[in-house]
């Protein structure tokens, strides 16, 4: 492995880290970016062109994006003074660690079932993005309609929390 993937690996461990424990959520939104963006170049680094632009214009732009729009309009930013702790927590904390526990076993057991040599496929980027276009450019326009929808819908939301406000 080259010393690249480690700077990236870091970049992206450090992003996601950032998300989960910053205090400001706007803060949080743009970790959240810098951790897709990881990925992204990690896709990209590893050969996967497609899931790498994927990444960079589903991931970071649109659905970062639509987040930090929606945390602008709808809220305040800021964490409440007393934080946000739950009664549960160490219920979570059981359960994701069982959830933890199935996911390896299921990785450690996998490796039996799995053959050791694959075929490269022999799809590339531009005979998907045909198909994106040709094929299946009604669920790439639905699913675009949706984020629209999404973001106004966080418009209105917070255009009504103003006028109750005042």
């Amino acid at each position: 492995m080259s010393l690249l993937f480690y700077l990236i690996a870091a970049l992206t461990v450090v992003g996601g880290l950032a998300a989960i424990l910053l205090k400001n959520t706007v803060h949080c939104a743009l970790a959240l970016t810098v951790a897709f963006a990881g990925l992204a170049v990690m896709f990209l680094e590893l050969d996967a062109q497609f899931a790498g632009f994927a990444q960079i214009l589903v991931y970071i732009g649109a659905v970062a994006i639509l987040v930090v729009f929606a945390i602008l309009l709808t809220r305040n930013a800021e964490t409440p003074k007393d934080g946000v702790y739950s009664r549960n927590w160490f219920a979570g904390l059981v359960i994701a660690a069982g959830v933890f526990a199935v996911l390896g076993w299921a990785v450690v057991h996998s490796t039996r079932v799995l053959p050791h040599e694959t075929a490269m496929p022999a799809v590339t980027v531009l005979d998907i993005g045909n198909a994106l276009m040709g094929r299946y450019v009604l669920p790439l326009e639905i699913v675009a309609l949706l984020l629209t929808a999404a973001l106004i819908g966080a418009v209105i939301v917070a255009m009504h929390e103003k006028e109750g406000a005042k």
